[in-house]
């Protein structure tokens, strides 16, 4: 192993535990030991990550995967994800920073940011990241001055008009304007080595990758003409976390290996990478967070009584976590997060109207509304899946809560495969020490797929 990730970072998963028991270990001793000081925690399966990089294979066997660090920066995610063998796109200087002190070599982080500060872009070149992205003159011009022995990337914008998070507003070149960019860096005496786009996440029309593919090639051959080295495709990121997803995984690879072996075919002498956050880690995470305040609110319409005679009332629950931190997902992607009951209800409990806000005082702080749910009280729990993308280091500082911890779970089985199907973490020069994939560890997909059980573990 390339020595990331030890034992000691996780909780080693064993038999007779199940994720709703241990959450409900983890939230038993959180109400206990802090008198209510912990309102929100996370339980990460980092097994789950290991099998989306070993499905990740099976599906894209030619593209080397690059974590997306902003979707989430926890330690655990990333140390695994470095012991898999992925590279790292970063956004800003933080970025950079937080994955090389973990220690992962420059040459396997990009810069991948259109739009960066000189300050940044300076701090790039001082510790040895060399491959940065571009889509205009300004951003040409900045690099030419503060780093000019980078590497240069020409995002160019995409058919997005389907995605739910679209971006070519703001960052891509156009068609167009490609060949005067290229010129440009020519004169300039910067490097283009390849292409990127991005479709925006959620993207449901596959034409749109296919497109985006049959662009770039146009653009390789414009940096060819041009005398560019062009040997990098970058197909972005985007791809759904879920299983349940409006458009799979799976299609949307299929669709691009057949772009693949028309434009970019096999032994064509470029390396294909693909930008990739929510698919990864989407699903490994479950947040419990607490209720920290309750209020019933009679319903006062004229004319309407409850079978026992009884006002209609609506009962609005105050949780540790709101839209400003956590639950920001509800503001830009428009979502209606669904807790499951950390404590069992019956059939006869009966069910109210009920809403949950966050901490804040802001009518905008809105989690859900339309639940009905039994009657709760504060301290109880409430529990969400899938809350891995865009959460972790989100917490509502103003709201008075501290960033989430997170308590981090892995199979044995995982964590044997992790051990057992890692490449050398010696590159060739001649790759640029590039990250290379897990050797052939998509063959044990199918074993890695049985959902795993945990041992408890305390979060204090």
């Amino acid at each position: 192993m390339a020595g990331y990730l030890s034992k000691t970072d996780f909780v080693m998963v064993e038999e007779g535990f199940s994720t709703r028991e241990l959450l409900e270990e983890l939230t038993l001793g959180a109400s206990q030991a802090t008198a209510g000081d912990v309102a929100a925690f996370f339980v990460a399966d980092l097994g789950a990550v290991v099998r989306k990089h070993f499905c990740f294979l099976k599906c894209l066997p030619r593209v080397r995967p690059f974590y997306t660090v902003k979707c989430n920066s926890s330690p655990g995610v990333l140390k695994v994800l470095a012991e898999l063998g992925l590279g790292f796109s970063c956004a800003n200087k933080a970025e950079m920073e937080l994955v090389q002190r973990i220690g992962v070599p420059a040459s396997k982080i990009i810069y991948a940011n259109p739009c960066k500060q000189i300050a940044q872009i300076k701090y790039a070149a001082k510790h040895g990241v060399q491959l940065l992205s571009f889509d205009n003159e300004a951003e040409l011009a900045k690099v030419v001055k503060s780093h000019p022995s980078a590497k240069m990337v020409l995002c160019i914008a995409t058919d997005e008009s389907h995605s739910l998070s679209p971006l070519s507003f703001k960052f891509g070149a156009s068609l167009k304007s490609c060949r005067h960019l290229l010129e440009n860096a020519k004169r300039s005496h910067v490097e283009v080595v390849g292409v990127s786009f991005h479709v925006g996440s959620g993207c449901p029309d596959l034409h749109a990758y296919t497109q985006s593919i049959a662009d770039a090639r146009l653009v390789f051959e414009m940096g060819a003409e041009l005398g560019h080295g062009m040997h990098i495709l970058d197909l972005g990121g985007g791809f759904p976390g879920l299983e349940g997803a409006k458009v799979r995984f799976e299609e949307i690879a299929s669709v691009i290996n057949s772009a693949l072996d028309l434009y970019f075919p096999e032994g064509c002498g470029v390396d294909i990478l693909a930008r990739l956050g929510r698919y990864y880690v989407t699903s490994a995470f479950t947040l419990a967070v607490s209720i920290i305040a309750k209020k019933e609110v009679l319903l006062d319409q004229p004319g309407r009584e409850e079978e026992n005679g009884s006002t209609p009332k609506t009962i609005v629950y105050h949780l540790g976590e709101g839209v400003y931190g956590i639950f920001n997902s509800v503001l830009f992607d428009n979502t209606c997060p669904t807790p499951i009951l950390q404590k069992r209800s019956s059939a006869e409990q009966s069910l109210y109207s009920s809403s949950l806000w966050g901490p804040m005082a802001d009518g905008r702080d809105r989690v859900a509304e339309g639940l009905w749910l039994p009657q709760l009280h504060v301290g109880d729990w409430l529990v969400f899946e899938n809350m891995g993308a865009y959460t972790v280091g989100m917490a509502s500082s103003l709201g008075g809560t501290q960033t989430c911890r997170v308590t981090y779970a892995m199979s044995r089985v995982a964590w044997e495969a992790l051990r057992g199907q890692l490449l050398p973490a010696e590159q060739d020069e001649d790759t640029e020490g590039m990250c290379k994939p897990l050797s052939c560890g998509w063959e044990i997909t199918d074993t890695l797929c049985v959902g795993p059980v945990f041992t408890p573990a305390s979060i204090m």
